[in-house]
């Protein structure tokens, strides 16, 4: 399927010319969703308002409580028209876009790898435990924040306990610093094949 032409009316209707019929805002942000190519042109002097339209699409978005850009982003990409670096940024963020997409894809490609070689296997489950226990253990290495476990302790294996204490929270974040380390060569490996 080619790229669909969308009329806009002087009535601010838009018009699929590919489906015979009126669409809304709303229609052609799902077209988006499934990767539709499409351009929209004012259907008396046929001028491009592409870019208008899907502004307009972001603006609705965001207007419902759907924010996907941070106040931040939008403060420095205002400050970036007018600037000598507007004419580089929007292939700059075409490209950013563009390798994140990418990665994500290959992301869920190796998910869906990883459960397709271990079939009835609980990986999330796992996961979720191994990442409970972790956030346990920290917790527990900080006081301040008052974190309580349910104790199903004695007394004494209380004492006993106590006595582990630093070498367990060492063993912690051995532990930890091991596993974001794992995490970071795992994301490394990630951000050089995609860039490949």
């Amino acid at each position: 399927m080619g790229t669909v032409v969308i009329k806009k009316y002087a009535n601010r209707r838009l018009y699929n010319t590919a489906t015979s019929s009126y669409v809304t805002l709303d229609d052609l942000a799902q077209m988006v969703r499934q990767g539709i190519e499409f351009t929209v042109h004012d259907a008396k002097s046929n001028e491009d308002l592409t870019r208008q339209i899907l502004t307009q699409i972001i603006f609705e978005q965001e207007n419902r409580g759907e924010a996907l850009l941070p106040v931040q982003f939008l403060r420095q990409l205002i400050g970036y028209y007018g600037d000598n670096m507007q004419a580089v940024l929007p292939s700059y963020l075409e490209m950013s876009l563009d390798r994140f997409t990418r990665q994500q894809d290959e992301l869920r490609q190796q998910f869906t790898k990883v459960f397709a070689q271990t079939p009835g296997s609980n990986i999330m489950e796992e996961a979720v435990r191994q990442n409970m226990a972790i956030f346990e253990r920290t917790m527990r290495m900080f006081p301040g924040f008052g974190y309580q476990p349910a104790s199903t302790e004695t007394p004494a294996s209380a004492d006993a306990a106590d006595d582990n204490k630093a070498t367990s929270k060492d063993d912690d974040l051995s532990e930890m610093r091991r596993q974001m380390d794992a995490m970071r060569e795992q994301l490394d490996r990630l951000s050089k094949s995609s860039g490949t």
